[in-house]
């Protein structure tokens, strides 16, 4: 009985929000995946005629209302560009967790998801193992990208060019922490994220170098969780809850004055996401949540506007390196991060920011999309890969470790040959041998 009641709550809620829509049809100017398809269904607009009568469709044709709202990005383009303020992605989410609640999840991501993701120590220790093994599945293809492909084909990975398992991840690399505030008189909390502890441990190396170097004390404990944006985005709350309130446990009574991430996707789900649906957790848990959202930062914004860097005094032999910066969605349309993190890689002097057209434009990622309708996906991807390379840069940077995936796969499959950076990583390299 409760779990209709809640079902019914997200409903009122849907119809609540849907009102706003005046069916102007700005959003079609700017989803990319109307642009690649020109479909009514696959824009804002259309999903919302669609949502108006969401019980009646529900019960007509479940697997079309399916298809229609996951052939979606969540890139938040329609929601940043919507003049009545629709809040579209709120409004995404709800109907996806109302389809999960009424129909359930499919078996595959049952699995994925409440036996590996909603458990962090086994999905730590199975990707452990995975990483040691993995040579034997795959082989490198790209050196400067650093990515890898499949050894035979399957259905699962196709062409991909992937980014492989770190060998160590940064949980194991990196002793935990509760270092008091330094000179700095600041103090951080750092949520890593699964990607970059897992695949990109460097970025979170570089994270820490920088806090260490301008005296800011870290926390960072071990054990920490996914985000949830994986089992929300698939309308799995059960999960997404599971996994907010164990993080909570890690960094809800923690001493902190910001809480960093050097991942757009997790500083926008703990920001604005947490609050908004982990509505079933203790009233206690959910104020806690909500105190920790307004300390959340990306790093790059920290950096600038918290601890104030500016561009290190180094010597320049020759020409800067020409760098281009792609901005996430999550960062740029959720948070209205874009200038900051161009200040950071301005504060290494051996690099020269080129900036590409349609910086801001969606590369196609959107976590699970790219894995669901990857054909579309790719298509999305290869305007960014030509925008990357017609800069001339040798450098492609962005905040989000899961668009570095993308671009990086993009960039390989096209055969081009640019290092891919996260802007941290810039920055870092101005403190070698501090």
């Amino acid at each position: 009985m409760s779990e209709m009641r809640q079902l019914v709550g997200l409903l009122k809620q849907i119809d609540d929000q849907l009102v706003a829509c005046m069916r102007c049809g700005m959003c079609q100017a700017v989803c990319p995946i109307y642009a690649e398809t020109g479909l009514e269904g696959h824009v804002a607009r259309g999903k919302i005629a669609l949502l108006e009568c969401l019980a009646d469709e529900v019960i007509k044709d479940p697997a079309g209302v399916k298809d229609r709202l996951d052939a979606c990005l969540l890139c938040g383009s329609c929601q940043a560009n919507c003049p009545s303020g629709v809040k579209a992605l709120d409004i995404f989410l709800k109907a996806r967790a109302f389809l999960t609640g009424y129909y359930g999840l499919p078996p595959v991501k049952r699995a994925i998801f409440r036996g590996l993701l909603k458990n962090p120590r086994l999905f730590d220790s199975v990707l452990a193992i995975a990483s040691k093994f993995q040579g034997l599945f795959t082989k490198p293809v790209n050196d400067m990208i650093g990515s890898s492909c499949a050894r035979v084909f399957s259905d699962l990975i196709g062409g991909r060019h992937f980014a492989p398992l770190a060998g160590t991840a940064l949980h194991e690399a990196a002793a935990e922490r509760n270092a008091p505030r330094g000179f700095s008189g600041l103090k951080v909390a750092f949520f890593y994220g699964c990607v970059v502890d897992k695949m990109f441990p460097r970025i979170g190396e570089a994270v820490l170098k920088v806090c260490d170097h301008h005296g800011v004390g870290v926390y960072m404990p071990h054990d920490q969780a996914c985000c949830g944006i994986p089992a929300l985005s698939s309308g799995d709350r059960e999960t997404f809850e599971a996994l907010v309130a164990h993080n909570m446990k890690l960094f809800g009574d923690a001493d902190f004055d910001v809480l960093v991430t050097p991942c757009a996707t997790c500083t926008s789900t703990i920001k604005k996401l947490w609050p908004l649906m982990a509505e079933s957790l203790p009233e206690t848990t959910k104020f806690k949540i909500r105190e920790m959202a307004a300390k959340v930062k990306d790093i790059s914004a920290f950096l600038i506007q918290d601890v104030g860097v500016v561009p290190a005094d180094l010597p320049v032999a020759g020409e800067p390196v020409a760098v281009t910066y792609h901005d996430p969605c999550h960062l740029k349309k959720s948070l209205g991060i874009s200038a900051e993190p161009r200040a950071l890689i301005a504060a290494n002097p051996r690099y020269k920011l080129v900036e590409m057209d349609g910086a801001d434009s969606c590369c196609g990622s959107g976590g699970s999309f790219t894995l669901q309708h990857y054909d579309l996906s790719k298509r999305i991807g290869k305007h960014k890969r030509d925008n990357i390379v017609a800069t001339g840069a040798t450098v492609a940077a962005t905040s989000c470790p899961a668009c570095m995936l993308q671009i990086g796969d993009m960039l390989s499959q096209a055969g081009d040959t640019l290092a891919i950076k996260h802007p941290v990583e810039i920055y870092a390299e101005t403190l070698a041998g501090r």
